[in-house]
């Protein structure tokens, strides 16, 4: 490949990245900043230029650090994918997001970023669920796997705990490549933190490399005398190296030789203040030849990950290079003219491609005729039952118990076994995952000795044919796994059907992994358990009040909070359906320890019969005990999840004190809440109230709207406190606001509030007072 191309290319993509940033803040007229990193682009280009136009084909997925998404939107619209026309629509509506958006942008990015982090590591888990994929499912055509990093990324805590998991190890496919610029938002990182992250690195097995120095400095390096100069570059503090950057003339070489050996006066004597600033600012992190060299190193490492430590400079080619404050800085219109003609462009042409008969033109071509992105292929539609056990009618059961029977039988559907895969974070026996894992077996990508693991209860004998992938005690782990398990359909042409367990306060630990994962468009099923503070000898740090609202409140996440075993079954197979559905959606099971008798609902399958009840129970919701209107005073109890028996109980107690209580139960009260506010926009929309339609409404009915609600959850108040607007009446909500402790059950709920006894008094309140 031409040197010269590709340096071309190089400046061209600069001038674009910095351009398109340019434009965003001055098309309001300079009123308001919208914002951009023209620094951060730089430092970016020539990594990335490397990587398209050298290293990438079709299969491979890279993820872009957030500040560099210009850069990745001008070498798509070089190569053909974005339309011209977007390049003036940065951080604009209906244009091209702030950071790259797999959902959002038009130019669809592998991997959205944003969140500083969990871009790093997504490819790793991406590799991972390749290696799985090729284990499970036959082996796709080799893929490689690079996250483009900041330096100050590596702050985030998740990162390592990515990088440490046995699950992560010996993938050879990835590259995180390091744009160790030594900046970040606020200060110059001292050089120490290199050196640490590189032994970080070292330590957990992967391959470190460094595009350090670049091939003027390397050439230098290897001259008479050369090692003088070396020693000086290498001594130098962060700080004093970047600041060469911005000075010219005489007074770079009085800071470079500040407090230097006489004999680096000696070597560079020879070189004017020109020659001298080309030298000693000749990084291997903008050195295209070096790139690509460390690359190919990094490519033929099979069996390890490796880490690329590509040395740069923020600002790199614009006039702000090295500036410390430069993290959010902006060329004045003067050095974009300035800038506009050194790369031989003027107003008419600024914003063309290449000439398509040039070399630069046919390289762009070439890259985007093999890298970019093909029209998306629907998922498949698999032979997923609408129920895996026949309804449970008698006895006790609890939600989590049920959930392990049904996943249990799930592993014996044909078609549909063989794609689930499930993961936890070293809790798969307390959230009985055993039952699936003895049928299925533990994945490891290579046949491992499991020293009479086989032979035990539960089957602990890892090898390529398991489908349970275990990971270490970090939640972030398994959100990041669960989002690249869900878009193995998009990233490796198989469609899998995730399922991961977590204990559910824990839920909390990885949120921010858990809402990348539905951003990023990701389909899985999370199942929390035991949550509430129904897990009560716990103490409060082993219960959940808040995570029923995550669910809820979430995009892209269905939230079901069942009580019983069938209900269980139900809405897991319906959740499965959803991850290959075209308008598909993850789902969040939020279940409990705790036993249930299953006898109320026996009584209702009698009442609404089995194909109508799971529909209700799809929808959200039911009616427990159905009181219809008399002449006594009467209450709606509202209850989800294990709190059902407290509300059937207390309506009984009502019953005797004269009292008329229907019991309404809510198997998703986020999908009951998602029909109200859709049926309410839309009639407002059509010019028109009309709220009858909802399945909250239909499950009480006019007759029944002018009773006080009374809701009662194993979560914070507010998670049900929305039902008296919707249904236009007063409501008292019934909730844990407070930090749990040890205890009982019946301990935990007297002291949360939420026993029967609470439910009466809340009903004797509400029903005596005047509306």
């Amino acid at each position: 490949m031409n040197d010269a191309t590709l340096r071309e290319i190089e400046q061209r993509v600069l001038w674009l990245a910095t351009r398109i940033v340019d434009h965003a803040n001055t098309r309001s007229g300079g009123e308001i900043k919208v914002g951009g990193h023209q620094a951060s682009c730089a430092s970016m280009v020539s990594i990335m230029t490397a990587l398209w136009f050298g290293q990438l084909t079709g299969e491979d997925k890279v993820a872009v650090k957030p500040h560099a998404s210009p850069v990745f939107h001008a070498i798509k619209y070089l190569t053909g994918e974005l339309d011209r026309s977007y390049l003036t629509r940065l951080r604009e509506r209906g244009g091209l997001q702030a950071y790259p958006s797999r959902t959002k942008d038009p130019d669809v990015s592998d991997f959205s970023t944003g969140s500083v982090g969990l871009g790093a590591v997504a490819p790793l888990f991406s590799a991972l669920t390749r290696r799985y994929v090729d284990a499970r499912l036959g082996e796709q055509p080799d893929a490689r796997f690079f996250a483009l990093v900041g330096d100050a990324e590596l702050d985030e805590g998740n990162v390592w705990e990515a990088i440490a998991d046995p699950a992560t190890q010996g993938l050879g496919n990835f590259t995180m490549v390091i744009d160790l610029n030594r900046q970040s938002l606020d200060r110059v990182i001292p050089d120490i933190a290199a050196i640490r992250m590189q032994r970080f690195f070292a330590d957990a097995g992967w391959h470190v490399a460094e595009a350090k120095y670049g091939s003027r400095l390397a050439a230098a390096f290897a001259s008479d005398g050369g090692d003088v100069l070396k020693g000086r570059i290498d001594e130098m503090a962060n700080e004093a190296y970047q600041s060469l950057f911005a000075m010219q003339g005489s007074d770079l070489r009085t800071k470079f030789l500040d407090g230097a050996d006489t004999a680096v006066g000696r070597f560079v004597s020879d070189l004017d203040d020109a020659e001298l600033k080309t030298l000693v600012t000749d990084l291997g992190g903008h050195d295209l030849g070096v790139l690509a060299k460390t690359f190919e190193a990094c490519n033929a490492e099979p069996d390890r990950p490796s880490v690329l430590f590509a040395y740069t400079i923020k600002g790199w080619g614009l006039p702000m290079a090295g500036d410390p404050m430069n993290h959010a800085a902006l060329l004045t219109a003067e050095q974009i003219d300035e800038f506009r003609a050194h790369v031989g462009l003027d107003e008419s042409r600024e914003w063309d491609r290449f000439d398509p008969s040039s070399a630069a033109g046919q390289l762009c071509d070439a890259v985007g005729n093999d890298v970019n992105n093909a029209p998306a292929v629907p998922r498949p539609s698999l032979p997923i039952p609408i129920a895996a056990r026949p309804p449970l009618t008698r006895g006790k059961s609890s939600s989590q118990e049920a959930f392990g029977r049904v996943l249990a039988s799930l592993a014996e559907v044909d078609g549909v076994a063989e794609r689930i895969v499930t993961t936890a974070p070293d809790v798969s026996i307390s959230t009985n995952l055993g039952g699936w894992i003895n049928k299925r077996g533990v994945f490891s990508h290579v046949e491992r000795d499991d020293h009479g693991g086989a032979a035990r209860l539960l089957k602990w004998a890892p090898s390529p044919d398991g489908q349970h992938i275990e990971l270490g005690i970090s939640e972030m782990n398994l959100f990041m796994l669960l989002g690249q398990l869900g878009l193995s359909h998009d990233h490796h042409g198989e469609h899998l059907l995730p399922i991961g367990t977590v204990y559910d306060p824990f839920v909390l630990r990885g949120l921010d992994a858990f809402i990348y994962g539905v951003y990023n468009g990701s389909r899985f099923i999370v199942t929390g358990t035991p949550s509430g503070v129904t897990l009560a000898p716990e103490g409060g740090a082993h219960q959940s009040t808040i995570t029923a609202s995550v669910g809820a409140e979430l995009p892209g996440v269905h939230y079901a909070e069942p009580a019983y075993a069938t209900e269980v079954d139900w809405l897991l197979c319906d959740a499965l359906t959803q991850l290959g559905a075209d308008d598909g959606e993850s789902t969040y099971l939020r279940l409990s320890t705790r036993p249930i008798d299953q006898a109320p609902f026996a009584a209702a399958l009698d009442v609404y019969g089995e194909e109508r009840l799971r529909g209700l129970v799809l929808a959200g919701g039911y009616r427990l005990i159905d009181a219809p209107p008399d002449d006594r005073p009467g209450v709606s109890i509202v209850s989800t999840g294990v709190m059902a028996p407290e509300a059937l109980a207390a309506a009984a107690e009502l019953d005797e004190e004269g009292i008329q209580a229907t019991v309404i139960h809510l198997t998703s009260p986020e999908r009951t809440y998602r029909s109200w506010r859709q049926t309410y926009a839309a009639a407002v929309s059509g010019g028109a109230v009309v709220r009858h339609a909802s399945h909250l409404h239909r499950l009480v009915p006019a007759a029944e709207r002018a009773r006080p609600v009374v809701s009662v959850h194993d979560a914070a108040s507010h998670s049900l406190a929305w039902i008296g607007s919707a249904l236009g009446c007063r409501q008292l909500a019934l909730g844990v606001d407070r930090f749990g402790e040890s205890g009982t059950i019946k301990d935990l709920h007297e002291i949360a509030g939420i026993s029967t006894g609470d439910i009466v008094n809340a009903a004797l309140i509400a029903t005596s007072e005047p509306a």
